[in-house]
């Protein structure tokens, strides 16, 4: 499916520690949306009979699909894996595995909320419109939040930058 890598790139805005937990939100999410694609073509409704989902619709399922998990997940206690995380290999270039992983956790700090509409905004180029139909906010609220959320980003990472330069 064209949509694999930008619904993947999303997924791992929303989740930025757990890589393996968005690939398997895009797994669950197109397999969501094949079946939606099949039963369209049986019941017939308001999608003609060659429907098939796109990217937004995608993003809105994706988005569901971690909020779900995330609330199954919160009412079960967590069970260490003791499994080490996830390292570079040999190919990558060690300042940009170190700038990434300093990223992921400056995302990691921000809400929900704040982080989907970075990764809509800056990570998948979406305008502020179609972020907020993604969403299913108001672009006032898009603007709002991706102020706040730059300016954390912002405090965040101003201690730090005279640490590492």
């Amino acid at each position: 499916m064209t949509h694999r890598q930008p619904l993947l790139r999303y997924v791992t805005g929303l989740l930025p520690a757990d890589p393996q937990r968005a690939e398997d939100v895009v797994q669950e999410t197109l397999l969501r949306a094949w079946l939606e694609s099949d039963a369209s073509r049986v019941r017939d409704t308001r999608r003609e009979a060659g429907w098939e989902p796109g990217l937004p619709w995608l993003f809105r399922v994706a988005r569901n699909v971690v909020i779900d998990w995330s609330r199954r997940d919160s009412s079960r206690p967590a069970v260490p894996t003791g499994l080490p995380p996830e390292t570079a290999g040999p190919a990558d270039d060690i300042a940009h595995v170190v700038e990434r992983t300093h990223v992921v956790g400056l995302l990691a700090q921000l809400s929900r909320p704040h982080r989907e509409v970075l990764v809509y905004t800056y990570l998948l180029g979406c305008s502020g419109p179609d972020t907020a139909h993604a969403l299913g906010i108001p672009p006032g609220t898009v603007k709002s939040r991706l102020h706040h959320a730059m300016h954390h980003l912002r405090r965040a990472a101003a201690p730090e930058a005279g640490e590492r330069g």
